[in-house]
């Protein structure tokens, strides 16, 4: 048997710890799944809501302690953990209205008979979670596949499992039938084998390397419905704002949210060489140093945390390192915070205006300024990426943004608006590396099921008169 646990990034404390499911275990969740398959999808739809219902009450009920929980095992601010979970008691309502929306049934008269438009669900869904965001995350692929009718078997990451293990509880609580969600606890070596394991989904948010991995992996099983959620190095472009403050908040939210620890987080802001550029990075650069990183318990509250890990952290700086050591100027340096962890980080700025670097996101709060002459200019660089998740423009000028949205590549695009801004009923989802055109959220309800199209008729009935060519 083999242990792991999760730790407590501001204070290296063990928050959890069990054991890796072996590879036995996964293929029995997997087997128990199947098993629970038909059972699951023959329910009434009514039954199915009224389940997933159960497992929102129970999320309400917990909903102090799972917020506590995310908190310990990630290192975010209670705040923000709050509201995570809020979002997951959302998702229910939300994922209802998108089934009804998107893949319910509908029916049109024919000469006839009818018309038939039904969805079915794909079998037995793999759900591996990641670590920013442990509950909200998986939940945005749990649900709509219950509601579809899948089943599931969910690897929570392996930095919170525990928040995993509390999920579990909550969809015990809801009374599901057994095998319709099962938890498989551990690290890659799990994950890797759940995928090796008969599954007909992956659901996936995480790192767009792992993504292109899975793309590689599932490559001859076209049966496989694969739903990637990736990174991105997301651009937001200031022009023609003259309030600097104000644009430097929504600069802060963008790129130092979460500790940069979000997939839309923005990591280059692409501004205007010459002064109106340096007031934008001037004010930038002034509250980044205003922002407050504590342990999650902190009073008053932080507005954000540490990295997921001293092990992250180290990877980030030496990220971070190598662009300054290829020519970029520093603007801001990320330093260590007196008395805390080293998984804390503050937040990086650093002009990369003619220096080369690599196109990746590094998973920290640091931004990458670029200066430009144009808006021409500006949108040919925020395009100068693989990825395509988020991208955002504040400018006071309407028009800009007219151009902006037309011609930028992502699949999340804001105006004077933090980048890390989205809907819960609306899609989320990138393009490129970012994704597989497979947005999440509102539109998880397609990559839940498949669509089913159906001429019907009442009564057998000759149809002989109606072939051409029939000889008498």
């Amino acid at each position: 048997m083999t242990l792991f646990s999760s730790i407590d990034p501001a204070t290296g404390d063990t928050v959890w710890e069990g054991p890796e499911a072996t590879t036995a275990e996964v293929a029995a969740a997997v087997d128990r799944a199947r098993a629970a398959f038909d059972g699951w999808a023959e329910r009434s739809r009514q039954d199915r809501i009224d389940a997933v219902k159960r497992y929102q009450a129970a999320l309400k009920a917990r909903a102090p302690a799972i917020a506590e929980t995310i908190s310990r095992e990630t290192g975010k601010a209670l705040w923000e953990t709050t509201t995570e979970v809020g979002a997951m008691q959302g998702k229910v309502d939300i994922s209802i209205r998108a089934y009804d929306e998107r893949t319910g049934e509908r029916e049109a008269t024919t000469g006839f008979g009818r018309a038939v438009l039904r969805h079915r669900p794909h079998g037995v869904a793999a759900v591996l979670g990641p670590f920013n965001f442990p509950g909200h995350l998986p939940n945005g692929h749990i649900v709509p596949a219950l509601l579809a009718g899948d089943t599931v078997v969910f690897k929570p990451s392996e930095e919170a499992p525990l928040t995993g293990q509390l999920m579990a509880e909550c969809f015990a609580e809801a009374d599901l039938p057994e095998g319709v969600v099962n938890v498989v606890q551990g690290g890659k070596d799990v994950g890797a084998a759940l995928l090796d394991q008969p599954i007909d989904a992956l659901m996936f948010t995480g790192s767009g390397a792992a993504g292109a991995h899975f793309r590689r992996k599932f490559a001859d099983d076209p049966h496989v419905i694969l739903a990637l959620e990736l990174g991105g190095n997301n651009p937001l472009v200031v022009w023609d704002a003259a309030d600097a403050e104000a644009v430097a908040g929504i600069v802060a939210m963008s790129a130092f949210v979460t500790t940069g620890q979000r997939c839309s987080c923005a990591r280059r802001l692409i501004v205007p060489q010459g002064p109106q550029g340096d007031a934008i990075i001037e004010a930038v650069n002034a509250i980044a140093g205003r922002l407050t990183y504590a342990a999650w318990n902190s009073t008053p509250e932080p507005f954000g945390g540490p990295l997921i890990s001293v092990r992250a952290a180290q990877g980030a700086r030496l990220a971070l390192q190598a662009r300054i050591d290829a020519g970029a100027q520093v603007i801001r340096a990320s330093e260590r915070i007196e008395g805390l962890s080293d998984a804390f980080v503050t937040p990086a700025i650093i002009d990369v205006t003619g220096v080369e670097v690599p196109d990746e996101e590094i998973f920290a709060p640091f931004l990458s300024i670029t200066r430009v002459a144009t808006f021409d200019d500006a949108i040919r660089v925020a395009n100068a990426t693989r990825y395509g998740l988020s991208a955002g423009l504040v400018s006071d000028d309407p028009k800009n943004w007219d151009r902006f949205v037309n011609r930028i590549r992502a699949g999340v695009v804001n105006f004077n608006r933090p980048t890390t801004g989205a809907a819960g009923d609306m899609p989320f989802g990138g393009l490129g590396a970012s994704g597989n055109h497979r947005p999440s959220a509102y539109y998880a309800a397609d990559y839940c099921a498949y669509p089913v199209a159906s001429f019907e008729a009442e009564a057998v009935r000759n149809i002989a008169g109606e072939i051409k060519g029939l000889r008498a």
